[in-house]
């Protein structure tokens, strides 16, 4: 069968990869270079993510992938430090003296924050998929834990639309991130970075015979006599991971619309560390960003020579004017940082980052076979409640492996 994969994100690439070798597959990526949102700069002698990642213990088929494609050495496994930023001060929240330390919260407030995370694995993502996280966390830990812990949580991934993220999106990444020793949380990262992980996949499938089209949109999708046309090409299946919005706009299926956001992450390369040796400082002050991730705080500085931070923010429709600018001067102000401690910086915007999970969400996961089509992405059900590079890969795969089911429906 002659397939096209629209998207050459992770998704796109782990559905070329585990296609059976007998098809001819043509992958179109509208970007310079494939990977989607964990594509890489090149910065000297090194590289790093457009945004910031890092893999958890129960990425199981994520694991298993890196050992299938050889590079599982480069796995190496890290202490991931996280903190508020409150008040205009730092404050690390990872051993237990550091907790009780935080001005915000009372000592009940922090008790039952510890229940809720030891047993939000336990708890039915289905059952909260109606309830928005605002009214969760008030009604189960009192107005306090929400407005001064996960409310700059949720406004920073989630901006105005915070209101509306469901009870199963928070639990879900409460569940996600549980794999906490006494000093921090343990988090995986390959040495060389993802684009290791995005080189290899793009080898293998290259090897299949797979085309693959950088700097290549689809503009437009149609059905006729069996087949598929994208862009004026016949194909006999379409796999397509892009936004089902956005599918939709080119001619794809008329589903119920999935809301989502864009991202804008701000890299720096600073000759200094400003987070105080924390990787992940969620902002409780109003800032331009949302978190100022701290990549060398977590992975080795000598691996890079320069310190690493991402300035995280997420936006609704057009990127905000001026932001970059926007960010830098807040940052250099807020953490004291002169311009010239600046090295270097690049600016990543995606008006489609991702999904955001509002209440209701679970009703419109669509089906991966959508009247002739097979979709997958951030959207499938491998990726609810919460996204991530595991799930994107097993959505990948599952896509892969429905192609003869492929008809018209």
């Amino acid at each position: 069968m002659r397939v096209c994969i629209i998207g050459g994100g992770l998704t796109g690439l782990a559905a070329a990869y585990f296609l059976p070798p007998e098809h001819e597959i043509c992958v179109l990526e509208r970007n310079e270079s494939p990977g989607g949102c964990l594509s890489s700069y090149n910065i000297g002698g090194y590289s790093i993510e457009r945004y910031y990642h890092h893999l958890f213990s129960g990425d199981h088929e994520l694991i298993s992938l890196l050992q299938d494609l050889g590079i599982a050495d480069r796995l190496v496994w890290l202490k991931g430090t996280t903190g508020y930023y409150a008040d205009g001060t730092i404050y690390p929240l990872n051993t237990p003296f550091e907790i009780l330390r935080y001005p915000n919260l009372t000592i009940l407030d922090k008790v039952r924050l510890a229940r809720l995370t030891l047993r939000a694995r336990s708890l039915d993502a289905e059952e909260l998929d109606d309830i928005t996280a605002e009214r969760y966390v008030i009604d189960t830990l009192g107005g306090r834990v929400y407005h001064s812990f996960f409310e700059p949580l949720l406004r920073s991934k989630f901006g105005d639309q915070r209101h509306e993220v469901s009870a199963a999106w928070l639990i879900g990444r409460i569940s996600i991130r549980s794999d906490r020793g006494i000093s921090g949380e343990r988090l995986g990262y390959l040495k060389g970075g993802f684009k290791c992980l995005i080189d290899a996949m793009t080898t293998v499938v290259g090897k299949k015979g797979c085309g693959l089209k950088t700097l290549t949109s689809a503009t437009s999708l149609r059905r006729g006599n069996g087949k598929w046309e994208v862009n004026g090409e016949t194909y006999d299946a379409v796999i397509s991971t892009i936004p089902p919005g956005e599918l939709r706009r080119i001619g794809g299926p008329d589903l119920p619309a999935i809301p989502y956001q864009g991202a804008a992450c701000l890299t720096l390369g600073l000759d200094r560390d400003a987070a105080n040796g924390i990787y992940w400082l969620n902002m409780k002050d109003e800032a331009p960003y949302g978190a100022v991730v701290s990549h060398t705080n977590f992975a080795p500085l000598s691996w890079y020579g320069d310190h690493i931070v991402y300035l995280a923010s997420y936006f609704t429709g057009q990127v905000p004017k001026r932001i970059d600018l926007d960010m830098i001067s807040d940052f250099c102000r807020r953490f004291g940082v002169p311009a010239g401690a600046i090295c270097w910086h690049r600016m990543a915007a995606d008006r489609f980052a991702g999904p955001v999970y509002t209440t209701g969400y679970r009703k419109l996961i669509p089906h991966y076979q959508q009247k002739g089509l097979i979709m997958a992405g951030m959207f499938s059900w491998p990726n609810y409640p919460e996204r991530s590079m595991n799930g994107s890969i097993i959505a990948g795969n599952e896509a892969s492996g429905l192609l003869p089911e492929a008809k018209m429906e």
